[in-house]
């Protein structure tokens, strides 16, 4: 079974792009490998953090190397959070006061217009990187509505569906979501 060496220390992602890509491919996350320090995301746009981090494992292990940079752009804030997604509301990357900042910062805004959007980064054998966007539109609920996911998850409803990605069955997050259209 081929594997996929994944940049990344979120398992929540590490779950998910598992889910992408199914049972035919085996991922290797940082804690895998031994690589247990932050990355450093010192790029001014996705693109340049996800080939960052890519090129940072790659560097250390020599093997192809898979990195993704995601965040969450809405429209009536500017496109924030942006590439401070995860950091929204402080350094901690908590998701509770991230999800609390975007709320508040929506008070009285009746545009709830936002996207996902996710960049993927890929370091071949030869150290050649290529970089694959996927965007997927939906807006921002009032209220945090299911469980499942993490993230912004329980406050961004896709566009087609009425439930938040946190409500959805995580089999349908996997077919629609901004990684998944960057993977394919």
């Amino acid at each position: 079974m081929p594997q996929i060496t994944f940049a990344t220390g979120n398992p929540h992602k590490v779950v998910e792009v598992q889910k992408i890509l199914g049972a035919d491919y085996t991922i290797v996350s940082l804690a895998d490998m031994g690589i247990t320090e932050d990355i450093p995301e010192t790029g001014s746009t996705m693109a340049e953090n996800a080939i960052i981090k890519a090129q940072y494992v790659y560097d250390r292990t020599g093997k192809a190397t898979v990195a993704e940079d995601s965040g969450l752009e809405v429209i009536a804030l500017n496109m924030e959070p942006g590439l401070y997604t995860a950091r929204y509301a402080g350094p901690e990357k908590d998701h509770d006061k991230n999800i609390d900042l975007l709320l508040k910062n929506l008070e009285g805004k009746s545009d709830r217009t936002a996207r996902f959007r996710a960049v993927v980064a890929y370091i071949d054998d030869s150290g050649q990187a290529s970089t694959y966007e996927g965007i997927v539109n939906g807006r921002i609920a009032h209220e945090r509505l299911g469980d499942g996911g993490f993230g912004y998850d329980p406050v961004f409803i896709p566009y087609g569906y009425d439930k938040t990605f946190a409500v959805l069955p995580q089999e349908v997050k996997a077919d629609i979501s901004h990684r998944a259209r960057a993977f394919f």
